[in-house]
């Protein structure tokens, strides 16, 4: 990792590090005075309907800060941003962190010489709802902060257009031969992503009623029938399907122009993962690395991630050529 590299990460790591750094010398230099169970759960009217003890605090508020910095990190300090994006991608993070910041400062110190009772739960707490506009309002400030910081660091440049030519790699066929390619385009996290979702509506069945957990349910549903999409390649053109026949993405052969493979960035290119849709292109991003991009008629590029792109590629790239001829 070169200097330009850590100067990324620590610029959006930092916010995240000073939210974290602040709420626990709050904490520190106020222990004596809270209660054993603090107040932390609070309905519409800031009225308490939940208690954490001070080391479940603790945990809740470093997990969350550090959880949500590292995946900040990981999109806007190693991911390939440009310019305008990366500067708004790392103020978002400032003000995010403020944001999340303000609450769990606000929480604890609501909490500050409450009355315990027989359990040791804090009595006569109450979150007025004023400290969810003031979070907003700081989170607005950190914004600029980070937007104002994020200019004083170098950026690459606008990631170039290297879409699919004409020339790219053929497959030999002979005349009459037919021919097809698929793939399944798997990734670990969105089958693991589909079980918590799954699991987290059925815990809520037990826990709230049945409306609040039909929505993570469907939700989580759906996410597992595309866990694992399925790509396919023949004289049809280019089909993406999930465990069951339909719904299906299907880009007729004679929409596409060219076909190349290349490493695809999800983030910096399409703006994270699934179905994308961006000026000029759109796709099935389920991961980085290789994948097909196919130039459209219409001047767009269809990309979908997979292994063993360049076969797939040079697949369409030989259909297409027999279609023009046919022609």
């Amino acid at each position: 990792m070169n200097l330009k590299s850590i100067g990324r990460v620590a610029l959006t790591a930092l916010p995240f590090l000073l939210a974290l750094a602040v709420d626990l010398l709050l904490f520190a230099t106020r222990r004596d005075r809270l209660p054993a169970r603090l107040a932390s759960h609070f309905v519409g009217n800031g009225r308490v309907d939940d208690y954490a003890g001070q080391t479940s605090y603790l945990v809740a508020t470093t997990l969350v800060l550090l959880g949500v910095g590292l995946l900040w990190v990981l999109a806007a300090g190693f991911g390939k941003f440009a310019g305008t994006a990366y500067r708004v991608m790392v103020a978002l993070g400032y003000g995010f962190a403020a944001f999340l910041g303000y609450l769990m400062g606000a929480v604890l110190l609501i909490n500050v010489d409450a009355v315990e009772d027989a359990q040791g739960r804090g009595q006569g707490v109450h979150f007025p709802m004023w400290h969810m506009a003031a979070a907003f309002g700081a989170g607005v400030v950190a914004f600029g902060i980070g937007y104002l910081a994020a200019m004083l660091t170098p950026v690459p440049g606008p990631v170039a257009d290297d879409g699919p030519e004409g020339d790219g790699e053929r497959i030999a066929l002979g005349a009459g031969e037919v021919a097809g390619w698929g793939r399944g385009a798997g990734s670990w996290w969105l089958p693991l992503t589909g079980l918590l979702v799954i699991g987290t509506g059925i815990a809520m069945l037990f826990t709230a009623s049945w409306p609040f957990a039909l929505l993570p349910l469907v939700l989580g549903l759906l996410i597992a029938a595309f866990a694992r999409p399925y790509v396919t390649v023949d004289r049809r053109g280019i089909i993406v399907s999930g465990l069951l026949p339909r719904p299906r993405i299907r880009i007729p052969l004679d929409r596409i122009e060219a076909a190349a493979s290349r490493d695809i960035r999800p983030l910096s290119e399409y703006g994270g993962w699934g179905y994308r849709i961006r000026p000029g292109r759109s796709g099935v991003i389920i991961r980085s690395g290789e994948g097909i991009v196919a130039r459209l008629t219409n001047g767009r590029d269809f990309a979908v991630t997979v292994d063993d792109s360049a076969t797939g590629a040079a697949l369409l790239n030989t259909l297409i050529d027999r279609r023009r001829a046919e022609r």
